[in-house]
């Protein structure tokens, strides 16, 4: 069984920086792609990044890209979600997710995913 906790959610103003991270416990994740969704209110979860424990291989949506960096600790066993120029329309709660089947045509797609954590709040104000 592998159990994942987020944190570092909060209110921030646009413009502003906030860095999440995943704490991941359990054997055999590692090998495993770890990868960050978010859902917005009223919206379905969507995939944010993904990293793959091995390579440190990293993977972003569009909408992202340039302004958010995933990487993992190793010792820590944590996966972290540095976010940058926050927007307004960044705001959702951001779960971490991994899984044993993850492949890459399955990245961004939450059904592949195993195991969740219980998400973190993330709101920016304008």
């Amino acid at each position: 069984q592998v159990q994942l906790v987020e944190s570092g959610g909060g209110l921030v103003q646009a413009g502003d920086s906030l860095k999440l991270s995943c704490t991941i416990n359990g054997r055999n994740f590692r090998g495993h792609k770890v990868a960050w969704f978010r859902q917005a209110p009223g919206q379905v979860r969507v995939f944010t990044a993904a990293i793959s424990w091995n390579d440190r291989r990293t993977y972003y949506a569009d909408s992202v890209k340039g302004r958010f960096t995933i990487s993992r600790d190793n010792a820590e066993n944590t996966v972290s979600l540095q976010m940058n120029s926050l927007k307004p329309e960044d705001t959702a709660v951001y779960y971490c997710a991994t899984g044993a089947r993850i492949i890459l045509s399955s990245l961004r797609n939450e059904a592949a995913y195993d195991y969740w954590g219980q998400g973190t709040q993330v709101t920016v104000s304008s």
